[in-house]
């Protein structure tokens, strides 16, 4: 069995996988009992291990969360509440599961693309472990830290892909998190297996220039209209949740920023104010080398991508606010 984690690291990991705040509970302050820790920590291999040799077997939700790597099941986990939850008998009610379920779908976002009608298709994964990592990172200005993953910049975070398991991570809060986005999964890969060698040509061009700029007309229209709706009359909103995606300012318009979702593809969103006279506007411009890294209808996803991120930046941040 492995040696009880120190006291040191229980306060510091004193919430469960399952969302238990073991500071707060007098059977550990008593010392009767020890927290979980997170799915991804040396604490619930610990505890499961204990499980094991008390009961017969772990706490299921616990070896659900250390087995998928899932830091903490309502944070991190797009199953919950799962089954393991609802069956009970704990750790929580039935009422309090209800009540997770009638406000996580009245919080969906109408304006966010349909990520659940995408499938990921397995010869991306497929053509992507052909490929040798070392000259992918090359050409993709990814990193290779360690011999069966890649990770590369993406907006203000980082995102780690693993052939071998076919699953990306995305890191949050110190945490790596298993993608549970399919069109974030999907433009990861499609960016990795269409770059090409070469760099930036810095020089900013309109979608009425990209090559394909037949296919950005009628269903394919840039989705622009949810920024517009949120930030058109609020330009430091705008600014703010740029920032916070890892955004720069660029002297042009009333407010411009670049982001850049993955190394070499930079996007400039360039907005000007709505007031009694006019309406707010909003463009789009790329980096002229983007066609050689990305497909029409990619390049299309992944403005959409972002579009969408930017608003629930702005309504996390207006959430946080209330509370």
């Amino acid at each position: 069995m492995l040696p009880p984690p120190t006291k040191e690291r229980y306060q510091h990991m004193a919430t469960a996988a399952c969302g238990i705040n073991c500071n707060v509970c007098k059977l550990q302050v008593m010392g009767a009992c020890s927290t979980c820790g997170s799915g991804i920590s040396p604490e619930a291999e610990y505890k499961i291990q204990v499980q094991k040799h008390l009961f017969g077997q772990p706490c299921p939700i616990l070896a659900c969360a250390k087995a998928n790597q899932i830091a903490y099941c309502m944070r991190d986990c797009h199953a919950f509440p799962c089954e393991s939850f609802s069956q009970g008998p704990y750790p929580f009610s039935q009422s309090f599961i209800d009540m997770q379920i009638r406000r996580r779908n009245q919080h969906q976002d109408v304006h966010s693309i349909p990520s659940q009608r995408i499938v990921v298709p397995p010869e991306f994964w497929n053509d992507l472990s052909q490929k040798n990592l070392a000259d992918l990172c090359d050409t993709a200005l990814a990193r290779q830290e360690n011999p069966d993953s890649l990770t590369m910049d993406f907006l203000d975070t980082e995102i780690r892909i693993h052939p071998s398991q076919r699953q990306c991570f995305l890191k949050e809060a110190g945490d790596w998190r298993p993608v549970d986005h399919p069109l974030l999964e999907l433009l990861t890969l499609a960016y990795l297996l269409q770059v090409k060698p070469g760099w930036l040509a810095n020089d900013m061009i309109a979608v009425q220039e990209l090559k394909d700029a037949q296919f950005f007309q009628g269903p394919h229209e840039l989705k622009t209209d949810m920024v517009l709706e949120q930030f058109g009359y609020d330009i430091e909103g705008f600014s703010n949740a740029a920032n916070k995606l890892g955004g720069v300012r660029v002297q042009m318009a009333d407010i411009a920023c670049k982001l850049r979702p993955f190394p070499k593809i930079p996007l400039y969103f360039l907005m000007w104010r709505g007031d009694d006279e006019f309406k707010p506007r909003l463009t789009i411009l790329f980096d002229r080398s983007i066609d050689q890294h990305l497909s029409a209808d990619a390049i299309w996803g992944l403005v959409n991508l972002v579009c969408e991120l930017l608003v629930q930046q702005a309504r996390q941040d207006t959430d946080t606010c209330e509370k």
